[in-house]
């Protein structure tokens, strides 16, 4: 069981797994919750939508001493959605499949995303490898330091990569011009989106899975859903969705990602032109939850009360 360091260190985490982790991820979700930390469970979908929505969220999320936020994840091995939660800044996810790599990796790495193997690990060994996560701080002695005391020059060394890591690439240009979605919309005419006043959007591919989609500043996007989950990222502009199944608004800007979960309702506001690549699995469809004008009268309201 995990101890009472844990208890004096307020936590909050956030876990996801896909279908090959969602069995260990409920008990991993259940034992923490056993544990009185506050779990945020956003379920289960693919390996790199759950990856990254999970590391989206914790290099989000303000960590003090009032609470701290970490991410647990599962899919089969525990590598992919590793991957994926690794590519935002501020986050550090290993796959552990022992008590003793979780150890290290906290020691040394300051994991604070956890990835488990829904495939290779007992619910057992994944609450001793839970528990060790939780209970072992950063510098901690580690059976890579032969469970001694790090020496003062290597204790120096991992303070100054929490300050050097997150710079890696930060100086980069991401946006390149051989960008493949850039290619792919630039000099090209979107078509109007005529159920949805204001938007305009251009298929990407014959068959749909993906598109680039403009709206114009003071757009709105109605309550609506879809048979199937989506991700967007946002090239440039400013928006909010109301994911109103969930009861969670988010704030998105230039180089924002979110994903939506099949049949959840949601609204959007555009406060800026906006322009965002979207991606679904399977064929397009949208079906209205409400009106026009109610969604205008229901954003106007919550914006006027500063409510998320």
């Amino acid at each position: 069981m995990a101890d009472s360091a844990t208890a004096s260190s307020p936590l909050k985490v956030i876990a996801g797994a896909d279908s090959f982790g969602a069995e260990l991820k409920d008990a991993m979700v259940s034992h923490l919750r056993s544990l009185n930390i506050e779990v945020e469970d956003l379920g289960i979908t693919s390996y790199y939508n759950i990856g990254a929505e999970v590391g989206r969220r914790v290099s989000s999320a303000t960590t003090s001493p009032s609470l701290e936020t970490r991410g647990l994840l599962a899919c089969g091995t525990g590598v992919g959605v590793g991957i994926f939660a690794n590519k935002f800044p501020g986050v550090f996810a290993t796959t552990c499949l022992t008590p003793d790599e979780a150890r290290n990796n906290r020691s040394i790495n300051n994991c604070n995303v956890l990835a488990l193997s829904g495939m290779s690990t007992s619910a057992d060994t994944a609450k001793e490898i839970v528990d060790t996560w939780l209970n072992t701080p950063f510098k901690a002695p580690c059976p890579a330091s032969k469970s001694q005391p790090w020496p003062e020059e290597i204790s120096n060394f991992f303070d100054e990569s929490m300050n050097e890591m997150p710079k890696i690439g930060a100086s980069e240009n991401t946006q390149a011009e051989t960008c493949a979605v850039c290619c792919l919309v630039k000099n090209r005419e979107l078509n109007p989106i005529d159920i949805i006043p204001g938007g305009s959007m251009k298929i990407l591919r014959e068959s749909p899975t993906s598109a680039i989609i403009k709206f114009k500043a003071g757009s709105v996007e109605p309550a609506h859903h879809h048979t199937f989950g989506h991700c967007l990222l946002v090239m440039k502009g400013k928006k909010s969705v109301w994911n109103l199944s969930k009861k969670e608004r988010y704030d998105l800007g230039d180089g924002d990602y979110l994903f939506i979960p099949a049949g959840d309702v949601h609204r959007v506001k555009y406060y800026e032109d906006t322009e965002f690549f979207l991606k679904w699995d399977g064929k397009w469809d949208m079906f209205f939850d409400e009106d026009l004008e109610t969604a205008k009268i229901a954003i106007e309201k919550e914006l006027a009360n500063g409510s998320a």
